[in-house]
């Protein structure tokens, strides 16, 4: 199963960021975590089919109303994100 692991940057904290992002990754049936990162921006690693990773990164490019997203960087990620589901850190 791909795992990518997400870099968010913009105004992407104190706006409702990681659950807008845990909502889209459940209801894409991805298994991760999503966290907010010391310089202001957010990272989310998630594991599912390639659709289904394509689908979230779109998300995370559109971020919730209130979020301005600057850049989104991907990379595979080899190691398993760890948590069955997805979580907030």
């Amino acid at each position: 199963m791909p795992v990518r692991r997400y870099l968010i940057e913009g105004r992407v904290q104190g706006v409702g960021f990681r659950h807008f992002t845990r909502k889209a990754a459940r209801e894409l049936g991805l298994s991760g975590f999503v966290r907010n990162l010391p310089d202001g921006s957010v990272e989310a690693v998630a594991a599912g089919s390639g659709e289904a990773l394509d689908a979230f990164e779109r998300h995370l490019r559109q971020g919730p109303p209130v979020s301005r997203v600057d850049a989104v960087r991907v990379e595979e990620d080899l190691s398993e994100p760890g948590d069955s589901g997805f979580s907030v850190r």
